[in-house]
């Protein structure tokens, strides 16, 4: 019997043996103007929300989850990552039921669910890392608290039951050099949270995937001991060797990414090709693996070169 894209990524997950194509999805795809003629949700400007019709209000919600689905079909994305706006925890509920109603159970649904500390904005940085040194206990309590928020809203959100499937936790931790705060601090100020984040979601039935950019080597047992279902993006640009990850954390954890965004934006065809051919190399073996970019499809790039990215998913993504 054939399984929904829903149901293939979710035995990727959870690092179960699959059958044909790889699962596909990326974070964002930006390029919804080039591929369909339609402003991109985030991208538009819905001020005047509060001022509109509940007629009007709904128009824009089938629109956006009709935009949503029409990228995961053309694309063949087996999840579909909502970016609610507005982003109010009613007006999130309402979209995802939207997609649902369009959709049904064909897509893995899920929204941004993240709490822990990441990089701070740098005319923040200065501030925070004085805050570590001088009030450590102070932040933690600050940790503790978004966390706790955090699932209180996902507790909201599963009362609706099969409504969504899991939660991207979209936190950086990390520059093209290594971690914004040393291993030792990481382990103090965000993996306990990072941690009590995904406990909870999993308790409460939800799948929770870690992306974060950025060189995360020194980082990636404390990233695997807190039990996400995956991993995503493993940063070739900041020299993430996915065939390194896979043969340390493989065993644990299903591994997402990691074709060279950079190369897809300047590189050559060739490189484009050989980047996708590396990923699919040494992701797929022993399966737990779902095929993406390292970052997303954003604004910039051009939609030739991530067909051509998808060309060669198609012909070599496939098991036995």
């Amino acid at each position: 019997m054939k399984i929904t894209p829903r149901e293939k990524f979710i035995l990727a997950l959870e690092r179960k043996p699959i059958k044909g194509r790889v699962p596909h999805f990326e974070l964002v795809f930006f390029l919804t103007m080039e591929a369909f003629g339609k402003v991109h949700p985030l991208h538009r400007n819905y001020s005047q929300w509060d001022q509109m019709t509940e007629k009007e209000k709904e128009l824009h919600r089938k629109d956006i989850a009709e935009i949503h689905i029409m990228i995961a079909e053309r694309f063949e994305h087996s999840a579909i990552f909502l970016h609610p706006n507005p982003g109010s925890l009613e007006e999130t509920i309402r979209q995802l039921e939207k997609i649902r109603e369009i959709s049904g159970d064909k897509y893995f649904l899920m929204i941004h669910g993240d709490a822990t500390f990441g990089i701070p904005q740098g005319k923040h940085m200065e501030a925070f890392i004085y805050r570590l040194a001088d009030e450590p206990e102070k932040v933690k309590a600050e940790a503790e608290k978004r966390v706790q928020d955090a699932l209180e809203r996902a507790e909201k959100i599963s009362k609706y039951k099969g409504l969504l499937d899991g939660f991207a936790l979209c936190s950086d931790y990390c520059f093209n050099t290594g971690p914004f705060l040393s291993p030792s601090m990481f382990s103090e100020f965000v993996t306990p949270y990072l941690a009590k984040l995904i406990r909870g979601y999993r308790d409460m039935g939800f799948y929770t995937i870690k992306h974060t950019d950025g060189n995360i080597m020194p980082i990636l047992d404390q990233l695997v001991e807190a039990n996400p279902h995956a991993l995503h993006s493993l940063d070739p640009q900041a020299g993430v060797d996915i065939a390194e990850v896979k043969r340390r954390v493989g065993n644990k954890v299903c591994l997402i990414g990691n074709v060279n965004c950079a190369l897809l934006q300047t590189g050559t065809e060739e490189e484009v090709i050989e980047s996708v051919r590396y990923a699919l190399k040494h992701g797929m073996p022993g399966y737990g693996y779902i095929f993406s970019t390292s970052n997303c499809i954003y604004t910039g790039l051009t939609l030739e070169r991530y067909e051509l990215m998808l060309k060669i998913w198609s012909e070599e993504g496939n098991y036995d």
